[in-house]
């Protein structure tokens, strides 16, 4: 191993080592993407209920008329 050896880095590596030093708010505007995605709130039970027993059932041809 040569003296002055340096670890192998991606091109696809380097390119985000470049977008994060050009803009370093990204990793933040990242995890409020991620936030909005993927982490919900706690679902409230009775809130759910509520809604579930005050959904109108379809009828089996939507677009037929009352007549």
């Amino acid at each position: 191993m040569p003296l002055f050896w340096k670890p192998y880095k991606s091109d696809a590596t380097q390119f985000i080592d470049s977008l994060k030093q050009r803009d370093p708010q990204l990793e933040e505007r990242q995890r409020q993407g991620r936030f909005l995605l993927w982490d919900r709130p706690p679902v409230d039970l009775d809130t759910q209920k509520a809604q579930r027993e005050a959904r109108v059932a379809q009828k089996p041809y939507v677009y037929q008329t009352k007549g």
